[in-house]
């Protein structure tokens, strides 16, 4: 009876819209919004309740140091500054680290390319047959030439089948790819190595347009020579 029952089409029922007399108050809450709201009245308010009764349960007599470092303006609490939280030895080891995980990419990336290049390279240049003919005289020579030139057919992309045609042309997108991937790859590791280098002990001054030989976009710095005992 179920599956009859179903067989027949019923009738949708639809809510009403907002009467033209009450317009003035905005649309009309259907059923779904109701239980939207309510579900989000909900919970909040078990989470306030929730947050009740940990603050009715809590230890008068707990303690811990980050009470003292720490405050509360205007009863937001505000975490203590972690801007000097490493010292500057840790520092420069992170960047070491960091450093050497670009240096692998980027020679990562370099043996990928060539591997790709000289694949791509293979491809596009075969070497063609070469069939050596010999003629007595003039003649001859003539004659071989007009026999052979037109029973042979020239290698063309036309007929190279689709399928190789696709793999080739994303073979190349790929290479372009990983080309921009390695340059930005080896800027960043410049970038890294020149702010690794700046935070070294030493006096240095940034030079002027004036005083650089090659002219650059990236900053140039001088260091104060030093004399090594």
């Amino acid at each position: 009876m179920s599956s009859l029952r179903n067989a027949i089409p019923s009738r949708a029922h639809k809510e009403r819209a907002q009467p033209s007399s009450r317009k003035k108050f905005g649309l009309l809450e259907k059923h779904k919004d109701y239980v939207q709201r309510a579900k989000a009245f909900h919970k909040k308010e078990e989470t306030l309740r929730k947050l009740r009764e940990k603050a009715a349960n809590r230890n008068e007599d707990e303690f811990y140091f980050k009470m003292v470092r720490t405050k509360t303006v205007g009863g937001v609490h505000r975490p203590e500054s972690e801007a000097n939280k490493y010292s500057q030895e840790e520092l420069m080891l992170m960047k070491t680290q960091d450093m050497g995980y670009i240096l692998q990419k980027v020679q990562s990336e370099r043996k990928k390319i060539e591997r790709l290049t000289a694949s791509l390279h293979s491809i596009d240049n075969q070497p063609a047959n070469k069939h050596v003919l010999f003629a007595e005289d003039r003649e001859e020579a003539k004659e071989l030439q007009s026999r052979y030139s037109k029973s042979e057919i020239p290698l063309t992309t036309i007929n190279i089948p689709v399928g190789i045609k696709r793999k080739t042309a994303r073979s190349y997108r790929e290479l372009e790819a990983r080309k921009n991937r390695l340059s930005q790859l080896e800027k960043i590791y410049m970038d890294m190595a020149m702010k690794k280098e700046l935070q070294k002990k030493g006096r240095k001054r940034k030079l002027t347009e004036d005083e650089i030989v090659c002219p650059t976009t990236k900053p140039v710095y001088k260091w104060r020579a030093e004399r090594k005992r």
